[in-house]
């Protein structure tokens, strides 16, 4: 194999691939990246973990088609402290592979391509686009509550399903049990009859990066077990989750009729200031619900005590409430307009958050104990 590629296209097609790659493997050929050299003018790079897997084509001379596997993280490092605008000429013989760019040059350890396992696909029925802007906002709106408790495994993605209430939607949910984040919107064409799929947290992650290169649409396809998210340039597939979401919307309050409306920045700065003495320990915020007023305080037997008066509108009956400070202002940092409405009932109830009943958002959160 032999090809020559510019620094900035190698380096840029390398951090999307090693980032999918785990330091620490107990499989040699897991912690490389297989590198393909065909006639057509672009090198394929390739790296998996056995779960998920990315394939990103780059432009590239080549001379000479061949395959090798090399250390993804090595390589990426080399790539990166390679002098900008350089032209790195890659050639690969005898189990050894060589980086040559401007003085520089390297040889590394190589693994037959033979050897490189790839996540047979199989058959993924399902098949619709989504506006790249769509699929961030599914994403960044849902993925703080994605749970990182290995024995609940079934909460570590993001759930994917459509309903018909009234109009028929695709919605996207994640919950760790101590709040819920669900976004609605429009069910894209080809995804009626879709199975139910849970997304997995390193899926989402690693979808997320790529989508800020993306400005078109993204082409979806899935199985039970399997999806596929072709971004162009770059194609991620990845297994699902094997397991069953549970019917989030049984915490999903209805009923309840305590109504704040309130500016979300002041809210968020409100709370970010008082809990700067809570501790791990002591994460909760207490609310104090007066008409017209709200008073945040937070006590920390270590630290003393803090208070905060934000105005807002309130008019039914005054009641405390306390929430985790954290899960609070991960909420409010998602919420894009000048009022949310906090939809409470009493001080032990689940309190629906959104911007208003049109908004595709909209979240849960349990209350703490102050």
């Amino acid at each position: 194999m032999k090809a020559t590629i510019e620094r900035a296209t190698l380096l840029k097609g390398l951090s999307h691939v090693q980032s999918v790659v785990e330091r620490r493997n107990t499989i040699p050929i897991l912690s490389n990246v297989l590198i393909e050299a065909s006639g057509e003018g672009s090198l394929k790079l390739m790296a998996t973990d056995l779960d998920l897997q990315i394939n990103e084509l780059v432009a590239a001379a080549v001379d000479q088609a061949g395959a090798i596997t090399v250390s993804a993280h090595t390589l990426f490092d080399i790539v990166r402290k390679l002098p900008e605008g350089s032209q790195v000429a890659l050639s690969a013989a005898e189990g050894r592979m060589t980086i040559m760019a401007g003085r520089a040059k390297f040889s590394l350890a190589t693994l037959p391509r033979d050897d490189f396992p790839v996540i047979a696909e199989g058959e993924l029925p399902t098949q619709f686009e989504l506006p790249a802007e769509t699929l961030k906002q599914m994403i960044d709106k849902t993925r703080f509550a994605i749970s990182t408790e290995e024995t609940r495994y079934y909460l570590n993605g993001i759930f994917l399903h459509v309903s018909d209430d009234p109009a028929p939607v695709l919605k996207a949910a994640a919950t760790d049990g101590h709040r819920l984040a669900r976004v609605t919107v429009v069910r894209p064409g080809g995804a009626e009859g879709m199975p139910d799929v849970i997304v997995p947290r390193k899926c989402v992650g690693e979808l997320r990066k790529l989508l800020d290169e993306v400005d078109g649409s993204v082409g979806v396809s899935l199985s039970g077990t399997k999806i596929r998210f072709d971004l162009g340039q770059a194609i991620l597939t990845s297994k699902l989750i094997d397991g069953t979401f549970p019917d989030y919307s049984r915490v999903i309050p209805t009923g309840n009729d305590r109504i704040l409306k309130i500016d979300p920045r002041a809210f968020q700065e409100g709370v970010d200031r008082v809990s700067t003495i809570a501790t791990e320990k002591t994460r909760a915020v207490k609310m104090a619900l007066d008409r017209d007023k709200i008073t945040l305080s937070v006590t920390s037997p270590e630290n003393g005590t803090a208070a905060e008066d934000v105005p807002g509108d309130y008019t039914a009956p005054a009641f405390e409430i306390g929430f985790n400070s954290r899960y609070l202002l991960d909420i409010l940092a998602q919420v894009e307009g000048d009022l949310v409405e906090v939809h409470l009932a009493d001080a032990a109830a689940p309190t629906l958050i959104r911007e208003n009943d049109k908004a595709p958002a909209l979240y849960v959160i349990m209350p703490m104990r102050v």
